[in-house]
């Protein structure tokens, strides 16, 4: 069945604004469907993946669109499109359209120059090179240009893995249990969560498997306080919360009231009641002070350039620089400096990111060791021991999408000396 001849027209108006880098784009499309109600959600979903694929493949197609004719935003429009939906789905195109989007299409990918096949910015191509050779950058590359699988982790509070499981196949959706994280589940395709009774009774929750080995490395145990320094929409806060099996206390703070406002529903939804959300205005935020030396556990997710969930926000590797990577370093090792603080004698903390980077990463985790002699460095491999989780890490977690099929992850642990 062909879509409608609009979808064209409805996804080159809105990529003209995701391309402009303003904004992320999953907030510019959701804003757009809005604006155009009328839009089914067939169409919706072919103008989301359609800009989606044009922002995974945007030197490649950026050189494709050279050739062919018309506005050469209507020829990446057009390229993204054809390749969610294929050509012969596509409505309202001319028959040249068709025969240049055929031809493109048999183009050999593999016999593309590296720069086009890697789809990277140039300063992010040349120092993932730099570091690990051209085969294996572009073998990461090609991991982070594919879309991301759909992982949900269930709420032990309200459920088994194997019974979800069991719904989920009654339900006909294909799902299988996530190779590391005990309670993840990795879905085949992607259905409309929201109707389902295991989502609204919050017996899962959408969570990446590297998200879910982050809250799981914590090790947060019943009756403790816990602190998720920088808890967002608090994906990870309601995975610690679950581990502390609704004992204790769970601060979930965060500097976006906005942010923290998206917790509530799931929050709700969850059975939890010891997670505390708290707004700060900075990470010196006297809120902060009064709990110095008094958390047994610290989590900082710390903002980061994001490059590691490329799968799923492709406009992130555009819409950093060099500039922008270093002006994050500051903030990185401020935000974990202020976060140590909290941590009691025997206590830890967890450094992790959503990053490439080793300037996000080690270089941030061995400043912190060589400024905090009160902290040391608990080996990756023996917190993984710990948590029961089959993986081969040496000092630190480095999760890639290429070798674990998960986001890209960063994490460090450091234990407060008693």
């Amino acid at each position: 069945m062909r879509l409608h001849p609009a979808v064209v027209s409805h996804a080159e108006e809105v990529l003209r604004e995701v391309l402009r880098f303003t904004g992320p784009a999953d907030a510019i499309l959701s804003r757009y469907f809005r604006e155009h109600p009328k839009l089914g959600s067939r169409e919706r979903h072919a103008v989301a993946e359609g800009v989606y694929a044009v922002l995974r493949n945007k030197l490649a197609y950026a050189s494709f669109s050279e050739s062919g004719h018309g506005p050469a935003m209507r020829r990446l429009a057009l390229l993204g499109l054809a390749d969610v939906v294929g050509t012969d789905a596509l409505g309202g195109i001319s028959p040249e359209e068709g025969e240049w989007l055929r031809r493109i299409a048999q183009i050999d990918r593999a016999v593309l120059p590296v720069a086009l096949r890697a789809n990277l910015p140039p300063w992010l191509f040349e120092k993932l090179v730099a570091r690990d050779g051209e085969a294996a950058t572009l073998q990461l590359a090609g991991a982070l240009n594919q879309p991301a699988p759909l992982d949900l982790r269930v709420n032990a509070l309200k459920a088994k893995r194997e019974d979800v499981l069991a719904e989920l196949a009654k339900a006909a959706i294909e799902c299988e249990p996530a190779p590391y994280a005990p309670l993840g589940i990795r879905l085949k395709k992607k259905p409309a969560l929201q109707n389902l009774p295991l989502f609204k009774d919050g017996a899962v929750e959408v969570q990446d498997e590297g998200s879910q080995l982050l809250a799981q490395i914590v090790a947060a145990r019943r009756g403790e306080m816990v602190a998720d320094f920088c808890a967002g929409a608090g994906g990870k806060t309601l995975a610690l919360g679950a581990a502390m099996r609704n004992t204790g206390r769970l601060y979930a703070f965060d500097v976006s009231e906005k942010r923290l406002s998206k917790l509530k529903p799931r929050l709700a939804r969850s059975g939890l009641s010891n997670v505390h959300p708290v707004v700060i205005a900075h990470e010196n935020d006297a809120k902060i002070k009064r709990l110095a030396g008094k958390i047994d556990r610290v989590l900082v997710d710390a903002p980061c350039s994001g490059l590691g969930t490329l799968r799923r926000n492709p406009d992130m590797k555009w819409r950093q620089t060099p500039e922008s990577v270093c002006e994050l370093n500051g903030k990185q090792t401020s935000i974990l400096a202020s976060a140590a603080r909290l941590v009691k004698p025997g206590g830890r903390l967890v450094y992790a990111t959503c990053s490439l980077l080793d300037e996000e990463n080690e270089a941030i985790a061995s400043q912190f060791l060589a400024s905090h002699p009160d902290f040391a460095l608990v080996p990756m491999k023996d917190v993984l021991q710990e948590q029961k989780i089959a993986l081969e890490m040496q000092d630190y977690l480095k999760l890639s999408p290429q070798v674990h099929r998960t986001d890209g992850f960063f994490a460090a642990v450091f234990e407060r000396r008693k």
